[in-house]
């Protein structure tokens, strides 16, 4: 597992965002259980997948790396676990686009958070790129948002928010191993769905689903992301992990038989070009070399 840490960060959070895609479309695949139920199983094969991560990495060492972690990793992992908590009520409480698009304006949040709490200025390109980008996503679900509930809005702001704070906890100690902040996480969203779970009798099929979203859908991705971003500034960050909002509506077409309109499809090639120009740009000076720094993401 060691080679995830030699991959370009914008790789990782690319297909960090693809994983994360997956969300929506298994949410609803479940048969019986409740919203509490699907964040229980979600966050015990969560918590399952991370610890086999860092005992894989760190063996013998793996307790003392996450106690070396300290406060940011417990900080990082708490403000997480509200977000996974909103994830499945905001999906339970309002419509999916609404949801999609709450979710995408963690990008905005990146860039503003970035430049106030880590002083992290945004180029001109990164500007025009976020811009494009923000364009493409109303193309994209702007005909299906709708007023929606307010109380499931309201919760599926907090997944944006509460993602961007924890960017910023994780780019102020790049030079500590974050992926411990996502096994306390799972820890804390375990808690939560224990606690206010009405019952386990779960069918085999939703522990499938469970399975599915706590170690491909939330482990892979996470983990990804978290190694990610130690190395990219905050606005590319938001502006890479569109591809959840631009991969969320093809698994819907394919596995649901849900066709989306024509705008989708429009509004996913101009989030393809805002990301290949920042990539693109990000990359120009040093292609032969390939490398990623930080300072290439300003």
């Amino acid at each position: 597992m060691q080679f995830l840490y030699k991959i370009p960060g914008y790789i990782l959070l690319l297909f960090g965002g693809f994983c994360l895609s997956w969300g929506g479309f298994i949410v609803r695949s479940f048969e019986q259980s409740t919203v509490w139920e699907i964040l229980f199983l979600r966050s015990f094969f969560f918590l399952l997948a991370l610890s086999v991560f860092l005992i894989s990495i760190y063996k013998k060492n793996t307790f003392k790396i996450i106690k070396e972690s300290g406060y940011p990793a417990v900080l990082g992992g708490l403000i997480m676990s509200f977000s996974f908590v909103a994830f499945v009520v905001a999906m339970t409480n309002t419509t999916v686009a609404n949801v999609v698009f709450i979710i995408s304006t963690q990008t905005m949040f990146l860039a503003i958070f970035g430049y106030f709490y880590l002083k992290e200025k945004v180029s001109l390109i990164g500007s025009s790129s976020i811009f494009l980008a923000m364009s493409g996503i109303v193309i994209m679900v702007g005909d299906s948002i709708s007023t929606g509930s307010l109380f499931g809005n309201l919760v599926a702001l907090a997944i944006p928010i509460n993602f961007a704070i924890y960017v910023m906890i994780i780019r102020k100690n790049s030079k500590l191993d974050m992926v411990p902040a996502m096994f306390y996480s799972g820890i804390f969203s375990l808690i939560y769905g224990y606690f206010l779970s009405e019952s386990f009798d779960f069918t085999q099929h939703d522990i499938f689903m469970g399975f599915l979203l706590g170690v491909p859908q939330l482990a892979l991705g996470f983990i990804c992301i978290t190694i990610g971003s130690r190395t990219t500034a905050s606005a590319t960050v938001g502006l890479l992990m569109l591809m959840e909002t631009l991969c969320a509506p093809l698994w819907v077409w394919l596995f649901l038989n849900e066709i989306p309109p024509m705008s989708v499809f429009i509004g996913g090639v101009v989030i393809i070009s805002a990301i290949i120009l920042k990539i693109y740009i990000a990359h120009a000076p040093s292609c032969s070399s390939f490398r990623i720094t930080a300072t290439m993401y300003s």
